[in-house]
């Protein structure tokens, strides 16, 4: 149920949010990390997205930036599957523990921390470390799959499909602890999670999210409620009663496959342009964006340029519409009109031949 008093009181806090914020202090992290899956190519997904002009977009929003690169990640010589059958368990460890650092010393500075992946593993890393300094953040996760399986449960062996299992504090007594993964501790609680565009969940992670009652709205609630409903609810749900934190782990598979072709695991169905970007416009206006992830582009599984642009583009859109992006334009603080410093200046220089 959601009550009408507490819905006011939080359009309330984000008018507040628009009145009084500041410019944005943001830091980009490139995380080109692939071994949370097995396809080669979305490692260069940070490159693709800095082509297409995330750090000139946000520049133009009046942020102030800081940029870490992209990471290098140890390697990690013999990395056999855990039981037979989790793929780079030592190597999604160690990287997810290197980049929590980086993500910790950025919020611990005061930025809100963007990371361009890189598969969706990573938010092992981005979730550890922003909780270190925000311990009781929220999360919204944008994607078509929930990801939430366990080792035990896993089909496909990619821990691209189960990092939420490591950090939900419910699940510990269902989840082993693989080689790599001592350092990891869970910092969420299944209340503060809400999923949007789920449309291809298996059954174990089905499971999981009614039994540990975890919200998700499928695209079939977007289809029946509308997106303005779903973030209403959404932000309700996490922020309605106490202003928290907000961590947008956005991958872009949850749009749909004909606006987001160069991705690993398209779902048809997905999410439109104007619903994936009205998500980002909405977690702006709230003024409580702390951490953001943009995972799982992958410009080498598409057969022309053209799309591999595309789908980068749209990842900018994403994270440009979280940092106050319009869909009238993207325009930076402008409270005043220039005025001619003398009468002169605004008349003709020339006259005007009859």
């Amino acid at each position: 149920m959601f009550l009408r008093g507490s819905v006011s009181s939080l359009l309330r806090a984000q008018v507040h949010c628009l009145l009084t914020r500041s410019a944005h202090s943001v830091a980009v992290v490139g995380a080109p990390f692939s071994q949370g899956q097995k396809k080669k190519g979305v490692e260069y997904g940070p490159a693709a997205v800095r082509e297409a002009g995330l750090l000139k977009r946000l520049s133009i929003l009046g942020c102030h930036l800081k940029d870490f690169g992209d990471l290098s990640f140890t390697k990690v010589p013999k990395d056999d599957p855990y039981n037979n059958l989790v793929v780079y368990p030592r190597s999604v460890g160690l990287a997810n523990q290197e980049l929590a650092e980086v993500v910790s010393r950025a919020v611990s500075d005061g930025y809100s921390c963007v990371t361009i992946g890189g598969d969706h593993s990573l938010a092992i890393g981005t979730i550890s470390g922003h909780a270190r300094h925000r311990p009781d953040l929220c999360v919204i996760w944008v994607d078509a799959h929930a990801d939430i399986n366990t080792p035990l449960t896993t089909v496909s062996g990619n821990i691209h499909g189960q990092p939420l299992s490591f950090l939900v504090r419910e699940l510990q007594d269902k989840v082993p602890t693989l080689p790599g993964f001592s350092w990891v501790k869970p910092c969420l609680s299944s209340p503060s999670i809400v999923y949007i565009g789920l449309r291809d969940v298996d059954p174990p992670e089905h499971f999981i999210l009614k039994t540990y009652d975890i919200q998700y709205f499928s695209m079939r609630e977007i289809d029946r409620l509308g997106i303005q409903k779903v973030m209403e609810q959404t932000l309700d749900l996490l922020i309605g009663k106490r202003q928290k934190p907000i961590h947008l782990s956005f991958d872009i598979d949850a749009f749909d496959p004909k606006l987001a072709p160069a991705t690993g695991t398209p779902v048809v169905g997905g999410l439109t342009y104007r619903e994936g970007v009205y998500i980002s416009e909405e977690i702006h206006k709230t003024g409580l964006l702390s951490a953001l992830d943009l995972v799982e582009v992958n410009p080498q599984l598409v057969t022309s340029e053209e799309e591999a642009k595309a789908t980068a583009s749209l990842a900018v859109d994403v994270i440009a519409s979280s940092f106050g992006q319009t869909r009238e334009g993207g325009h930076i603080v402008y409270d005043h009109l220039p005025t001619p410093s003398s009468p002169d200046e605004s008349e003709p220089k020339e006259r005007v031949r009859i």
